[in-house]
């Protein structure tokens, strides 16, 4: 099907960080064919008229825990240690298959509707999220987030090895590359050496990227350094880890050592910035680690440590959070946060997606720019940058398919997944609460 997208402004987030005007977008199966502002001969299947709006590439969110939108609000104003124990993790019992489906697509609804269209997911019942993923139309890499604990390791009897496997056989490549699978440690300090030596292994043998919680607190990278004499990057660079294309979620307290690795070895970090102020956890130090080579790209982390999924607001975080924290308006300009949210958010997770470009995938988001938030404009990147919200997106397009358009979800039956929400999920986590 060949679709052409015409009257629309359409920031393409290439290397020059061009705005282009009057632009025309064609778009055939789920790639981009041509950009450019004359238009193409010949007929198209379909044209979307863009009314006058912006045209950008759809958001990148490269680090979540999409079922987490049952916990939003639930445990808020405790310490993050009391939080885990106390809430998050005896709810994390109780999940089955039934309510991760309706939870998965609750998620994933808020997140199409406020641009998104691809994320890394790191979660439990990932059989079921590779389902709810495939149907949604968005583009995911899942994974597992292995844990071990323990003396006496066997991969065939460690659970998180088992469905590491079972994903990867079922669901790697799936549908052209709309779902990838990962291979993952949960974090340096929920496992230990023969799940990383094997997750390494599997990585390496299958062709798996990695994804890696990394230096999120200061007691928890504290404590990778008393045990092992270095930090979680370092420690896990010993046992191969990193030997792949691999992204380290919220790397607050990573070091100049640690993003010398990651500039090397291509790692990529994954700033929440939202998430970790919430939960008290710090500042990653993302101008130090762009001026480092390191990709640095975003992600909202789970619901129950944002409460929203709206990476708007995330990349807005971004966007002003480093200029006051280090005292200069130019430690992060909003073209950059922008490429954050979506180009780096491309090369994280080893996507042709986030540029607005012939040979790229077709996720595209329509943002309305006559709505009083983003009226005047005096620049396309810093309305969308510091002034756009999630609900200013009329139109998202993943994969060459309009899955959301107007306030209507194309591929979610949003009234049943509400009423399973309500009647099922939440009394079976939350019963006696």
């Amino acid at each position: 099907m060949s679709i052409l997208i015409h009257n629309c402004t359409a920031v393409l987030m290439d290397e020059a960080g061009t705005v282009l005007p009057h632009a025309y977008v064609v778009v055939e199966g789920a790639g981009i064919l041509s950009v450019g502002t004359a238009r193409p001969e010949g007929s198209f299947d379909q044209e979307i008229d863009g009314k006058g709006n912006v045209l950008m590439p759809g958001f990148v969110n490269a680090h979540t825990h999409v079922p987490m939108t049952a916990m939003r609000g639930y445990g808020d104003g405790n310490n993050l240690q009391d939080w885990l124990n106390n809430y998050i993790f005896p709810v994390e019992a109780k999940w089955d298959d039934r309510a991760i489906r309706c939870c998965t697509d609750l998620g994933l609804a808020e997140m199409i509707a406020s641009g998104v269209t691809s994320i890394a997911d790191m979660y439990m019942h990932t059989d079921v999220i590779a389902q709810e993923v495939a149907a949604a139309g968005i583009s995911a890499n899942l994974s597992v987030g292995g844990v071990f604990f323990g003396d006496s390791f066997d991969p065939d009897a460690n659970h998180d090895c088992v469905a590491q496997r079972e994903l990867t056989e079922k669901w790697h490549n799936y549908n052209g590359g709309q779902i990838l699978v990962d291979a993952s440690i949960h974090a340096e300090y929920t496992s230990s050496a023969p799940l990383w030596k094997w997750m390494a292994g599997y990585a390496r043998d299958h062709g798996l990227g990695m994804h890696v919680h990394i230096s999120e607190t200061q007691a928890e990278h504290q404590a990778c350094l008393d045990r092992h004499g270095k930090t979680p990057i370092q420690t896990l660079n010993d046992y191969g880890v990193w030997d792949t294309r691999a992204i380290a979620a919220h790397c607050v307290y990573t070091t100049p050592e640690d993003w010398a690795i990651m500039a090397e070895k291509g790692i990529s970090c994954v700033h929440n910035p939202i998430s970790n102020l919430k939960l008290g956890s710090g500042i990653a130090p993302v101008p130090a680690m762009r001026k480092a080579g390191v990709n640095v790209c975003l992600g909202t982390d789970g619901v129950s440590s944002n409460n929203a999924t709206d990476l708007f607001s995330d990349l807005k975080f971004a966007a002003i959070l480093h200029t006051g924290a280090n005292r200069d308006p130019l430690a992060l300009l909003p073209m950059e946060a922008l490429k954050m949210a979506t180009r780096d958010g491309g090369v994280a997770l080893g996507r042709k997606t986030g540029v607005i470009q012939e040979g790229y995938q077709a996720d595209l988001i329509l943002v309305d720019f006559s709505r009083l938030n983003l009226t005047p404009c005096h620049s396309v990147a810093s309305n969308l940058a510091y002034a756009a919200r999630g609900c200013d997106v009329v139109m998202n397009m993943a994969r060459g398919k309009v899955i959301y358009r107007d306030g209507d979800f194309l591929t979610i039956d949003l009234d049943r997944v509400r009423r399973e929400v309500a009647d099922y999920a939440l009394p079976l986590l939350f019963e006696n609460k």
